[in-house]
């Protein structure tokens, strides 16, 4: 079996410099923030270029903390892609903001700018695209839309660790960028973990502060705050993996090139990459009108994939009261309905891409 991603496999390259970062944490016998969230914080900035980096408790609390540092609340609207994870919603609902969601460019799969115009009313406060699947969203055609009718731009990055616009590693553009540390993701923790990114010292610190309970010295509470802070143990792993962090984004990209020359002519859709994009390959995702189908003869051949996502946001039960009905959103609904997700990951060899490839060519 080829399996869609190892997490063991990326743990095990490392795993003696993962067991001394951990053993150190632990030894330090500083379980919240400290040292070790420091030196993450520090490398990460560094590696994003972004001015701040505040480490979260998970990609979702990243941006739900970033959008009250950004004075986000109620009878504000937040402008999503239509075909983001849930996650993206959830932190706009949680803040109590309505999302209003914008369909993607059925090319890139990434927030339309020329649809985004539409969709601003009075009470638009911020353009929150998310940059699918790694590959960036087209950031200086939302930033011109943004600085036209006052509003701010946050980045969902929770699927671009490393992925550059225009030359440039996403993450230190738009007022924010929010990121995910989840297991699975290409800079991935032993459990959950997301951070803030940000150039305004003023947003930083605040979001800091949400996550500490409002509070940056003990006892004294600032505002009404939460509990979401990066784990130490986690962070020590983070600053472990960062390292590797842009070799294995190249061997994702050689993978996704494998792909994208050994899959023409199978009358799959393939992703189309801007010229201006160096995607992150979080994941490859291909479009076939028999998606169930393929998907099932694969696993019969020995290759696993996964559908991201397989119901849109709008026609989840959670987002009933939005009032959208089937049809609504034509291309997000025909995307969930055609989208399949191929193995990708760094530990996945050339060899098993081949295999994947010639599987996929007897399938079709």
């Amino acid at each position: 079996m080829i399996p869609f991603l190892s997490l063991k496999a990326a743990t095990e390259e490392l795993s003696t410099e993962i067991e001394a970062a951990v053993l150190r944490s632990v030894r330090s016998g500083q379980y919240i923030g400290g040292e070790e969230c420091a030196v993450f914080e520090r490398g990460f900035s560094d590696f994003t270029g972004a001015a701040h980096t505040v480490g979260t408790g998970n990609g979702l609390d990243a941006l739900h903390l970033a959008l009250r540092a950004m004075g986000v609340g109620p009878g504000d609207e937040v402008i999503v892609a239509a075909n983001t994870f849930i996650a993206t919603l959830l932190a706009v609902t949680m803040v109590g903001a309505t999302p209003i969601l914008v369909e993607p460019d059925e090319r890139t799969y990434n927030l339309d700018p020329a649809m985004v115009v539409a969709a601003i009313t009075k009470k638009t406060k911020v353009i929150l695209p998310t940059h699918l699947y790694g590959q960036p969203a087209d950031l200086d055609a939302l930033q011109k839309i943004a600085d036209e009718y006052g509003l701010q731009l946050l980045e969902d990055a929770a699927q671009a660790h490393g992925a550059e616009y225009k030359g440039i590693r996403v993450g230190a553009r738009g007022s924010a960028a929010c990121w995910s540390f989840y297991p699975g993701k290409n800079l991935g923790a032993l459990g959950d973990g997301g951070a803030v990114t940000a150039n305004a010292p003023e947003l930083a610190n605040a979001v800091r502060l949400l996550g500490n309970y409002g509070s940056s010295v003990r006892y004294a509470h600032e505002m009404q705050g939460f509990n979401s802070r990066l784990d130490p143990i986690q962070a020590s792993v983070l600053s472990v993996k960062l390292a590797h962090l842009e070799e294995w984004n190249k061997r994702r990209a050689a993978i996704a090139g494998a792909y994208l020359k050994g899959l023409k002519g199978t009358g799959l859709t393939l992703p189309v990459v801007p010229e201006w994009a160096k995607p992150s390959w979080h994941l490859f995702v291909v479009l076939c009108d028999d998606r169930d189908g393929l998907q099932k003869r694969l696993l019969a051949e020995g290759v696993q994939t996964l559908i991201h996502y397989p119901t849109p946001p709008h026609l989840q039960g959670a987002y009933q009261d939005l009032g959208f009905k089937r049809g609504s959103l034509p291309i997000t609904e025909r995307l969930a309905r055609h989208c399949l997700s191929l193995p990708i990951g760094p530990h996945l060899g050339p060899e098993q891409a081949a295999e994947v490839i010639e599987a996929i060519r007897r399938c079709v």
